[in-house]
């Protein structure tokens, strides 16, 4: 839900001053009543954020809010397409619904680069369909793009994001997460993130993309199923206290945006040069299970497509354009 501009008006007050703000001072200067301002003040607590409050000194900013708002995350921002637009939701079933949904209603082409954002998903969707669980304090967003990328290099947004997640997460925690073929993020033998591309096309045109991203930012284990407590970390657990999400997705937008211009300007080898340097997969024995076949092998390289390259165990080379990879 987005912060109706009288909140925000009401919110720039409190952090510009140095000390508490009297009711009747903000209603001067918004030209507002002074019951319009406690209602802009209890939506503003509402939002997350901490405002102490007095008869004899007025209001006072205590605390920002840990939400995703698109208010707080452009403060951070340093893009010029990608998250200018952000829809922002406490609780929704799908980002990539709504992103279908926006991108069925109104031309892709205007929506290009706009961030979608759940607190909470109730349906969030992982590979293959399979279900993907979403609590609050994660990073649940999905990107709408209207891609200008070669058909046969579409993967590689998928490529540009990992990229982009593990290069934020690196330079903001200095954790050593690495990228695991074809879209997930690992910290030692447990996954921190994931990626999704969803592709609208027909024929040789791409009608619009959806980049869904899923991110273990402050997400207590203990809250998680046992099954995944093997399986899942979170940034919280890894460096021992909650994180600032908002400035971490601000980063992940900004590397993002930087290597998807680099795609859209056909420079193929530095996206695929720096995926190879972050791999998890590469170098390894790893078991490929495809739609039509199982085998093993070792993951030797990626092709400028996103392509898995594996040398089977008979000696064989092959291609695994999708599919599940285990490291053995």
């Amino acid at each position: 839900m987005a912060m109706k501009d009288t909140a925000i008006n009401v919110l720039k007050i409190l952090e510009e001053s140095p000390g508490p703000v009297s009711g009747e001072r903000i209603a001067e200067q918004l030209g507002i009543t002074r019951s319009a301002v406690w209602k802009q003040i209890r939506e503003l607590r509402r939002l997350g954020y901490g405002i102490s409050s007095s008869r004899a000194e007025g209001y006072r900013l205590e605390t920002k809010t840990d939400r995703l708002l698109p208010y707080e995350i452009h403060k951070h921002l340093r893009t010029r397409f990608i998250g200018r637009q952000i829809r922002h939701f406490d609780r929704t079933a799908s980002t990539s619904w709504i992103g279908k949904k926006l991108a069925g209603e109104t031309d892709p082409e205007k929506l290009h680069g706009m961030v979608i954002i759940a607190e909470e998903q109730t349906g969030g969707v992982g590979r293959l369909g399979r279900a993907w669980v979403s609590p609050a304090g994660g990073i649940w967003a999905t990107i709408i793009l209207k891609p200008k990328v070669p058909l046969d290099h579409l993967f590689m947004i998928t490529m540009a994001g990992s990229v982009a997640i593990a290069r934020a997460i690196r330079k903001e925690y200095d954790i050593s997460v690495l990228i695991k073929w074809p879209n997930d993020i690992f910290v030692g033998d447990k996954k921190v993130a994931g990626l999704l591309l969803e592709l609208a096309a027909e024929a040789d045109t791409v009608h619009y993309g959806l980049l869904g991203i899923g991110i273990d930012a402050n997400i207590s284990l203990a809250e998680l199923s046992p099954n995944l407590q093997e399986t899942v970390t979170s940034i919280e657990a890894e460096v021992g206290h909650p994180v600032d999400r908002v400035a971490l997705l601000a980063r992940i937008l900004r590397e993002f945006e930087l290597r998807y211009q680099q795609l859209e300007d056909g420079e193929y080898d530095s996206i695929v040069r720096e995926w190879k340097s972050l791999s998890l997969t590469l170098d390894h024995r790893v078991a490929i299970k495809t739609v039509n076949k199982t085998f093993e092998g070792e993951a030797i390289d990626i092709d400028d497509h996103g392509a898995l390259i594996v040398r089977k165990d008979n000696g064989k080379v092959e291609r695994v354009i999708a599919g599940d990879c285990f490291q053995l």
